[in-house]
Order: C-alpha cells, then sequence, then structure tokens
C-alpha cells in the first residue's frame, strides 16, 4: 500500500494542492480509504453503520495522508474514521448536546448569552469529525445556505442591539466560495451594532490548501474579524497547515485555537504541550481546550472530567500564559460555558486566602482593609 504523510511527500502533484479538488476527491467509502490505511473488518462495519444511521464517513485525501496506514490508533485515523463504538449510547448522551434547538430564536441563527449569536450559515464540512456536537446538522447535507434563507436571522439581528457579536459557523464557513463569504459578511456588517465578527472553521487545518490569497482578499474588507480554529494533534501542523495559518495572521487576522481532548487521541500532557507549542510559533493562541461535549455516540472518546483537570493541571508552570488555553465545559442542554481547573483554594478566613500553587506549595494572600467593599480606603491624590 502506498502511503506517505503529506510533508514527507517529494511533490505531491498540483492537483491535489488544489481545494476543489480535494473537495471532489473526498472519501466517502472504505473502498477509498484502504488506499491509504489498512482497515479491519470492525471498521469496514463502522462505517456501513454510520452511512446508514450515522455520520458518514467524510475525510479529504489530504488528512488520509496523514494517517498511519498500519495503526488503528493513529490519532488522526480515530478522528475520522468510525467506530463500532458510536452504535452505543451511554448515560448523559444527547442528540443535541448544548441544548442549540431549544435556542434557536430564528431560523438557523442560535442565541445562548446575551451580547453574542450564533449563525449557522452551511451544512457542509471537509470532513466529518466522529466527535462532532452538531451531527445532527452536518448529517444532513453539505450545501451552503442561501443566503435569502439567513434574511430572518439578520432581521432578528436588527432589532436585537445588545447583540454585539456574531459567530459564523455551520458546517464550515471557508468552505464557502470567496464571493459567497464576501457577500455574507456584508450582509451581516450590514447590522449596525455588529461589532465583531467571528469564523469558527477547521478548514486550515484539514483543508488548508483552501486558505489562499482569495479568501484572505475576501475577508480583508470586513475586519475585525477573528478566525477561531480547530487542531487536535501536533501531526495536523503540517507545512501546509503552518503556511494556511500565516496567510491568515498575515492578513491582519487574529487567529485562536480550540482543541476539544479526547481519550486516546490527545489525553496525554506531553502531546498537548507539543500541539499548543507549536501554535504559539505560528501565532496562533491556545484559547480553550474543551471537555468534549456529550454527543451520542462519542462516550469512547470522552474523558472523565476528572481526567481533563489533571491533564490541565499538569500543563500548568510548562507553559506560559500565552500558550495554555483555558480548560471549558460546555454543559448540557445550553447553559453556556463554564472554566473548570483544579482547586486551588486550600482554605479562607478573615480577611485571607491559602493557595495552592502549580508546584503543590502553599502561599497566603492578605486581603487590604476594606478591599471586600472599598470602605475604609484612603483615595489617593487627584490629577487634574
Amino acid at each position: 500500500m502506498a502511503h506517505q504523510a503529506w510533508d514527507t511527500l517529494s511533490s505531491p502533484s498540483d492537483q491535489a494542492h488544489d481545494w476543489r479538488w480535494q473537495l471532489r476527491h473526498a472519501i466517502t467509502t472504505v473502498e477509498q480509504l484502504g488506499r491509504f490505511v489498512s482497515l479491519s473488518r470492525e471498521e469496514h462495519d463502522a462505517a456501513d453503520h454510520a452511512q446508514r444511521q450515522g455520520l458518514p464517513l467524510l475525510l479529504t485525501p489530504y488528512m488520509a495522508s496523514l494517517m498511519d496506514p498500519g495503526r488503528a490508533d493513529c490519532p488522526i485515523r480515530r478522528q475520522l474514521v468510525p467506530s463500532i463504538l458510536e452504535a452505543r449510547v451511554v448515560e448523559g448522551d444527547r442528540k443535541d448536546p448544548l441544548g442549540e434547538d431549544d435556542h434557536l430564536v430564528a431560523p438557523h441563527l442560535i442565541r445562548r448569552y446575551p451580547d453574542r449569536a450564533l449563525l449557522l450559515v452551511t451544512k457542509g464540512c471537509a470532513v466529518h469529525c466522529r466527535f462532532c456536537t452538531r451531527t445532527r446538522v452536518v448529517r444532513q447535507g453539505r450545501g451552503a445556505i442561501p443566503l435569502r434563507q439567513l434574511d430572518p436571522a439578520l432581521s432578528w439581528l436588527r432589532s436585537h442591539p445588545e447583540v454585539r457579536e456574531v459567530i459564523l459557523s455551520g458546517g464550515d464557513p471557508l468552505l464557502l466560495s470567496d464571493r459567497r463569504i464576501g457577500r455574507l459578511l456584508e450582509a451581516v456588517r450590514s447590522v449596525p451594532h455588529i461589532e465583531i465578527v467571528r469564523i469558527g472553521t477547521r478548514v486550515p487545518g484539514v483543508l488548508p490548501m483552501r486558505v489562499d490569497e482569495g479568501l484572505v482578499d475576501a475577508l480583508r474588507p470586513w475586519q475585525p474579524i477573528w478566525i477561531m480554529v480547530h487542531f487536535n494533534h501536533p501531526r495536523e501542523l503540517t507545512s501546509e497547515a503552518r503556511s494556511a495559518l500565516s496567510k491568515l495572521v498575515d492578513g491582519g487576522f487574529p487567529v485562536m485555537c480550540q482543541t476539544v481532548l479526547l481519550r486516546g487521541i490527545n489525553d496525554d500532557p506531553a502531546v498537548l504541550e507539543e500541539l499548543f507549542r507549536g501554535l504559539v510559533r505560528e501565532r496562533v493562541r491556545p484559547y480553550y481546550l474543551l471537555h468534549a461535549d456529550v454527543v451520542e455516540g462519542t462516550g469512547h472518546l470522552r474523558t472523565a472530567l476528572s481526567r481533563s483537570v489533571e491533564i490541565h493541571a499538569a500543563l500548568q508552570g510548562r507553559l506560559s500564559g500565552i500558550a495554555l488555553p483555558k480548560l471549558v465545559v460546555d454543559t448540557p442542554g445550553g447553559r453556556g460555558k463554564v472554566v473548570v481547573g483544579p482547586e486551588v483554594i486550600v482554605s479562607r478566613g478573615a480577611g485571607r486566602t491559602t493557595l495552592r500553587t502549580f508546584r503543590g506549595e502553599e502561599a497566603e494572600v492578605v486581603d487590604p482593609p476594606g478591599g471586600k467593599t472599598g470602605d475604609g480606603l484612603v483615595p489617593g491624590p487627584t490629577r487634574a
């Protein structure tokens, strides 16, 4: 079986460097995937089950080239190849883990926080991640949502000035054509009180050739735009992916990364340290380390929350603040994100708090007089 990781290929064909070619030649069957990796009988059965009842197999040839052909525990493979364990539903699993359907305020528009809303602009992705939070959405098709169908969402936004930020999601918004992206951003920017646009995407990691000068030029007029990328393993930081990230940063866009903590894939402090250091070298800020959502059929990929906290604690002190993301649980039912971590408060007393450092040492913090209420503070000199 011929196989080489993308970074070791001496000269990938010009066609393979074209993102449209990658999508046209997307791998959707085990027969196609079998040209890249040796599949077990169980993986064949799992792919058949996913095709009939779950999230069908879908990945780019580029991502297939990053898989270890002989290892079923390859971290890329485990993210993208169906498992027979997806048929098992465990306690706590939900079809809509974040309660998004209950928080729809207009077609394709989800609002879970007072000042921001999430606009679903496409159902299509370049790959089908086996832990996808929106399995129920992306399994329905790969097409973009026509702009006219987004009119009710835009009308709702215009009537709610308290919403200052819109997150474009899907599916993956960066699979849209440059022209459609420009028209979409123009429509969102026509809402006068929208200050910030965020774009959630996995494209720089799974289809990096999509990030070209045409895309950057389509995005640039509608700044400020924050790009929220998604990398889970250092193997995804290929030369192509690093080039895509550089184009975005050099184009003037702040880029931040959300990483999902996945059992048997990246639930190892050394693996995450390598990933986060690699991202920072590319001027990408690790933003969230997400405890995996309770998506139906993904119990085999989720860590225990105590293990997530333990892993994050192990990274404290090993990584600088710019490289250490917040550990976050997006609570079931759409109640919002909660930052979690190890217990650092050992005890509290009258005006005194004892903290535990990342070294396990205890340190006491003493409150100033009146620090809790402001009473008793001596005013400083005023300035003219």
